[in-house]
């Protein structure tokens, strides 16, 4: 094949010599911001042609390469692999401390929409995504196919999310509830665009309001004939609701009392709980809310048959508000120093799309108080996340070993509440469902006429601005919950600071 021709521009190397290279190699000799100078593929069958007057080689010759041919990038043109398989080999690259940059999808190459301007930074999805299980589609559409449904805290990062999805399988209506009136418009706007696109003869109704106003709630719920709610509504930010618990109590497990009271009065169908893998043997109030508000549920499934209560449990979901990956890329865009919290701390990681379609599909299932608990993969050490993010970058880690390194890693110490490993499953007890991603876990219950008066205590304590009997109570209800730290509400620190005659000390929640 003839020389494109392309000499000037940063020099790059393009892994992958098939078909998406040959096709970005005739889209970089239009745009000229890119000198190619050399292919890398796996394929022995490649290694040693020449395609486009560019030479093939092994990944092996990828280091001498950088410095022979003076290459700058890396453009990772293998759009049709797995997320494994692209995971392997960006894990690979970042070893090469060499800025990697990803191609447009396949279908853009082929067609030849691709545009220079379409090759984007290495996403967190690339590095811990993973290869999408296809939906049950009656799942999907069980409870929202040409019905009411309800999204509260539709404005948020799972809630969005869900909205979006709920609109494509067609509900005859869909309800959003929110506080936030910019989030509310701005997924109000969105669905409605996307409504409008697709054709799709539905209502979409924004309401301004919270979850503890039980009558308003009611009052939806019975005129618009709601069948199904999705409760996403919570204050899920550790530090933050560790230094606000009352508020964190209130909006978590009492705003769950209020719209599931709602949703018997009105007889709902179906309701479903977003749970969070932090409810599993907590350590922080935010957690011990969400295991009180599946206690809540399980309870109300036992003591009524209207309406099937169920909750799904999974972790941290990539792209959220509060996500370490968009703190992380900013501070290294930054020049560092990146701040970790502990060299051992892990997590669990899913895209907020997955996430969304499993909530979807374990909500059709069950006949009322299930735990449905996600399958989130391996967990990640969040320092190697952070390492792997900066050598993709093209930098260095400037640490002992490399004191000329660009970025360093700084330990600024867990925050209130935060644990080191997070868990999904409180017992051992779980069962297979008819999805490979979603399981059934068998907990803990307590007796709603026990709960009942415990949560009449727990309400007047927070009414009463009662710091410790709030925390008193918690430790009552939820057997599992062991705080990290002590009482850190910032108007209880304040009075007691006060009352010894202390200077009052704030640190940095984020």
């Amino acid at each position: 094949m003839r020389a494109i021709g392309v000499t000037g521009g940063i020099r790059v190397a393009i892994y992958g010599a098939g078909m998406a290279g040959n096709q970005l190699i005739n889209a970089l000799s239009r745009a000229g911001e890119y000198q190619p100078v050399a292919f890398i593929d796996d394929k022995k069958e490649l290694q040693g042609a020449t395609i486009a007057g560019v030479h093939v080689y092994a990944p092996e010759a990828l280091p001498a390469l950088i410095n022979t041919k003076a290459i700058k990038k890396i453009l990772l043109a293998m759009p049709s692999l797995s997320k494994a398989q692209q995971r392997h080999i960006l894990n690979k690259l970042a070893s090469l401390k060499i800025k990697t940059l990803v191609t447009p999808p396949i279908k853009s190459l082929v067609s030849g929409l691709a545009r220079v301007q379409d090759i984007r930074e290495v996403e967190i999805e690339d590095l811990l995504g993973r290869d999408a299980v296809e939906p049950d589609h009656n799942l999907l559409a069980k409870c929202i196919a040409g019905k009411s449904v309800m999204v509260t805290g539709a404005g948020g990062s799972i809630g969005s999310e869900l909205c979006r999805q709920i609109l494509r399988q067609q509900p005859a209506r869909l309800i959003l509830l929110e506080m936030s009136e910019f989030a509310l418009y701005s997924i109000e706007r969105e669905l409605q665009d996307v409504r409008k696109q697709l054709q799709i003869d539905m209502e979409v109704v924004p309401f301004l309001g919270s979850v503890l106003e039980t009558a308003k709630c009611q009052k939806i719920l019975r005129t618009f004939h709601v069948e199904t709610v999705y409760h996403a509504a919570a204050y899920k930010h550790v530090p933050l609701v560790e230094h606000n618990p009352i508020a964190g109590v209130r909006n978590n497990a009492l705003g769950t009392l209020s719209m599931a009271q709602a949703a018997i009065a009105a007889e709902v169908k179906c309701f479903v709980l977003i749970s969070t893998d932090k409810a599993v043997r907590p350590t922080n109030v935010m957690g011990s809310t969400k295991r009180l508000s599946e206690l809540i549920l399980q309870a109300f499934s036992r003591k009524q048959i209207k309406t099937r209560f169920c909750m799904v449990r999974f972790g941290n979901v990539l792209g959220s508000s509060g996500s370490v990956v968009p703190l992380f890329r900013k501070q290294i865009m930054a020049g560092g120093p990146i701040t970790v919290t502990h060299p051992d701390i892990t997590r669990y990681f899913m895209t907020i799309p997955e996430a969304a379609q499993l909530v979807l599909q374990a909500g059709a299932m069950g006949s009322g108080g299930d735990v449905f608990v996600l399958d989130m993969g391996d967990p990640v050490k969040i320092v190697d996340l952070a390492k792997r993010m900066v050598h993709l970058s093209g930098l260095e880690i400037k640490d002992e070993l490399t004191p000329d390194g660009a970025i360093e890693i700084h330990q600024v110490g867990l925050r209130p509440g935060e644990k080191l490993y997070e868990e999904l499953l409180i017992g051992d007890n779980v069962e297979e469902t008819e999805h490979p991603l979603i399981m059934r876990a068998q907990e803990a219950e307590m007796p709603w006429p026990v709960l009942q008066g415990l949560l009449a205590e727990l309400e007047a304590a927070c009414d009463h601005f009662d710091y410790e009997g709030v925390r008193a109570l918690l430790l009552r209800i939820v057997d599992e919950y062991a705080p990290q730290c002590g009482i850190e509400d910032f108007i209880w620190r304040a009075q007691k600071s006060q009352r010894q005659g202390e200077a009052v000390q704030y640190t940095p929640v984020v």
